[in-house]
């Protein structure tokens, strides 16, 4: 009994140091959702990064920011067979990204994210290339999410 007493005030210490420290929810208060309009690739990678990133930061409403973004993609071996077929391969995936102020054009962060998936090519044709299309997908969300972190760490500058 005691030590649920002991839980409760730990975790009622823990709210209140978190509530003096400053912390504010990324998407709370001040509300950067819709704020953000996207300039992408005219790729499937590119309208899958697109749609990763409205999902986070919230579709266009009255957007005071612009996104852009160029995706680099590649594939390489992963794994051999001992008849030298390739079993698996690494996507591994570059996105270049800016956050502009669209009212003065003014560049406000920039930087590239990293990131890599793996599929699976053993099976039947059609397999392999579901499993491709996939990796593809799923390193769109993670390059996606990268650039959202990066544009939310720079979220002090974003007073439209």
């Amino acid at each position: 009994m005691s030590s649920n007493r002991l839980s409760r005030r730990i975790a009622l210490l823990g709210l209140l140091a978190l509530a003096g420290c400053g912390f504010a929810p990324v998407y709370g208060g001040g509300g950067n959702q819709g704020a953000f309009a996207f300039e992408t690739d005219e790729s499937v990678t590119g309208f899958r990064l697109q749609g990763r990133l409205a999902e986070r930061l919230g579709l266009p409403d009255a957007p005071a920011f612009v996104i852009k973004t160029s995706v680099d993609l590649s594939e390489r071996a992963a794994a051999i067979t001992a008849e030298g077929d390739t079993a698996r391969l690494n996507v591994i995936g570059s996105a270049k990204w800016s956050l502009v102020r669209i009212a003065t054009g003014q560049q406000i962060d920039a930087g590239t994210v990293q990131g890599f998936t793996s599929y699976s090519a053993t099976g039947s044709t059609v397999a392999t290339q579901t499993a491709k299309d996939d990796a593809h997908a799923r390193l769109a969300v993670i390059l996606a999410d990268l650039i959202v972190t990066r544009v939310m760490r720079a979220q002090s500058d974003l007073q439209p």
